[in-house]
């Protein structure tokens, strides 16, 4: 054995040596890192850190803030530790306007609330008020107007029933330029149509439809109207195909006619 390669003890106790004592620093590191996260964890929940000191809320617009707070088992002071998220999610979705919310933490003390609300679909008038009714079909007491609205289409001659859920559901299908299009709907059933309604435009237009197939046929009210004269205004009728009925020659149809089918 060629005796350059051989490596005497003496010479390899050293590194041995200095090797142990790497591994041993490394072992005490470790173990003052975990203790003193053990110290900072018992600290942080013995103080005033861990305790709620913000409730931040988001995405509410129907609701206030103040109203949120007062529905949900969260206060400033309790432990973040405590809050039940699962819960709170379901307490702030027994609120009427509210159609989900999330709950998260944010360290240190921060709870964030964000809000889902139902979109403000019409206004129901009734003796003169003005009741907000969302997506799903619920009216609104609590938000009622006296002055005219001009934010969302004002249901005229509807109750609340099947019917006005109805003519809520088609609306939620609309495009909103076409929706923010709409003055008021009239409710005007016929003998060959129970649910016949009247739209009052407010480009001057009045529309003619179902609301079984309302959605389906008002998708087209922009090309429709496009294909018209602007000085001209009468009905444009869409309860089968779609015509217009100038309103100086109402009962029959117009020169201005669309006879394809929406």
């Amino acid at each position: 054995m060629d005796k350059g390669k051989i490596v005497s003890l003496e010479e390899r106790i050293p590194k041995l040596k200095q090797h142990r004592k790497k591994k041993a620093n490394r072992r005490l590191i470790f173990l003052l890192s975990l203790f003193l996260l053990l110290i900072l964890t018992v600290v942080y929940f013995q103080s005033s850190l861990s305790q709620v000191k913000n409730i931040k809320v988001t995405g509410n617009h129907l609701v206030s803030k103040e109203l949120v707070l007062g529905k949900i088992s969260i206060a400033e002071g309790m432990n973040v530790w405590s809050v039940d998220r699962s819960k709170t999610e379901k307490e702030l979705e027994k609120i009427p306007e509210i159609s989900g919310a999330e709950v998260k933490l944010q360290l240190p003390n921060t709870v964030a609330v964000k809000i889902k609300e139902f979109e403000k679909a019409a206004y129901l008038i009734n003796e003169s008020r003005f009741y907000p009714i969302l997506e799903n079909g619920d009216r609104l007491d609590s938000r009622e107007l006296s002055s005219l609205p001009t934010d969302a289409p004002i249901l005229i001659g509807f109750k609340e029933d099947a019917v006005l859920k109805e003519m809520v559901t088609e609306l939620k299908g609309l495009p909103a330029e076409i929706k923010n299009s709409i003055s008021e709907i009239v409710l005007s059933p016929k003998k060959t149509d129970p649910y016949h309604v009247s739209l009052y435009m407010n480009d001057g237009y009045e529309v003619s439809a179902s609301i079984r197939t309302f959605s389906e046929k008002m998708v087209h009210y922009p090309s429709i109207v496009s294909q018209l004269d602007e000085s001209s205004k009468g009905v444009i009728d869409l309860e089968v195909g779609s015509y217009f009925r100038e309103y100086d020659t109402e009962g029959e149809a117009g020169s201005n006619e669309d006879e394809s089918e929406s």
